[in-house]
């Protein structure tokens, strides 16, 4: 654990060390990584390790930021840390919601379950408009407006949209890693372990007296409590909200990236957010190279294509994802190494 919390700080401080010295736009896309980061890494840990399918991430994404943007206009002087935390035990209550069902369901039902979350999702925020503000969403009131002491870290005349941005990324930087400081200990302690028996046995899991419902439901309320983390960090970072934002598209694509950069790993979950995040750069140099329209229906679908595309390269080149395989890849290296014949190593 006093290892893990070291590299947590040391790969924290990291970040925000390069936060201070990069431009705007590239805080404002680290923020947006790091947020992706924390929704990606609870859903890997949902189907990594307790074996649940879900494609119901994005909704509890958008229970986060919706209750990050209401709670924002109604208390502005709320400090950002208890925001979070509103957007954390709103998204840990929808897990729970949604959990309840899915303890007596597996494999294709439960993935059913989760789709129609996802798919009403954005028609439940229009039907509630005085709350949600319907078709226009909802505004935040400068809720991440940089405080004196980071302010004064710029020479006078630094643009306000720098120092804004950087705040961002900073804010967002620390949360994610709190939220991965908490699921790597959580990957090791005793309920991380139930869970991977859960997933491998369910029948050797019960003869050992771990409850099934229980341990699956503690899997989907953390993974929505992630979810609903990185939402309130979405809602903070972007400024607003919208319904139409958490569709079922972006649980599919949350899904998919989980399973490139691969399920399970903490490293996955990192790589599997820069792709997510950078993906609409990478469409947009693409679209612009190749001269393709901007408005015609191969630019705006490009990105599913791609994904849809590296998806299918990784599962049948790397099934456990590139994050994954590298480590076998790795650590099989090392075997061999260890293994290797006395005459052999001479």
């Amino acid at each position: 654990m006093v290892f893990r919390l070291l590299a947590t700080v040391a790969l924290t401080g990291v970040a925000l060390l390069v936060s201070y010295h990069l431009p705007e736009d590239s805080n404002f896309q680290l923020a947006g990584a790091a947020s992706a980061a924390i929704v990606i890494l609870g859903l890997s840990f949902l189907t990594g390790y307790s074996g649940q399918v879900s494609i119901g991430n994005g909704a509890f994404m958008g229970v986060g930021a919706f209750a990050t943007a209401i709670w924002s206009a109604h208390h502005r002087t709320t400090p950002v840390v208890a925001v979070l935390a509103i957007s954390v035990l709103a998204g840990a209550a929808a897990g729970f919601v949604v959990g309840l069902p899915a303890t007596r369901l597996r494999g294709p039902y439960l993935a059913g379950m989760t789709l129609a979350v996802a798919f009403s999702f954005q028609f439940i925020a229009y039907a509630f408009p005085s709350w949600t503000g319907g078709d226009f969403g909802l505004n935040l009131p400068s809720a991440l407006t940089p405080p004196r002491w980071v302010t004064d870290l710029f020479s006078p005349g630094t643009s306000t949209l720098r120092i804004t941005n950087m705040w961002l990324a900073d804010v967002s930087i620390v949360a994610a890693g709190v939220a991965f400081f908490l699921m790597a200990n959580l990957f090791q302690s005793r309920t991380g372990r139930a869970m991977r028996l859960v997933r491998d046995n369910d029948v050797a899991a019960e003869l050992v007296g771990i409850s099934l419902p229980r341990t699956r439901i503690v899997a989907f309320v953390v993974s929505a409590a992630c979810a609903g983390l990185g939402g309130g960090l979405f809602a903070l970072t972007f400024g607003s909200v919208d319904p139409a934002t958490f569709n079922l598209i972006l649980s599919i694509n949350l899904l998919a990236v989980v399973v490139i950069g691969g399920i399970g790993t903490l490293s996955g979950a990192m790589l599997a957010a820069i792709i997510y995040t950078y993906a609409g750069s990478w469409v947009g140099w693409i679209v612009s190279t190749t001269g393709l329209n901007t408005n015609g229906n191969t630019a705006q679908t490009l990105q599913q294509v791609i994904f849809g595309a590296l998806l299918i390269v990784v599962m049948l080149l790397a099934p456990r994802g590139i994050a994954g395989t590298l480590k076998a890849a790795v650590l099989g290296r090392r075997g061999a190494g260890m293994t290797r014949p006395k005459h052999a190593r001479q």
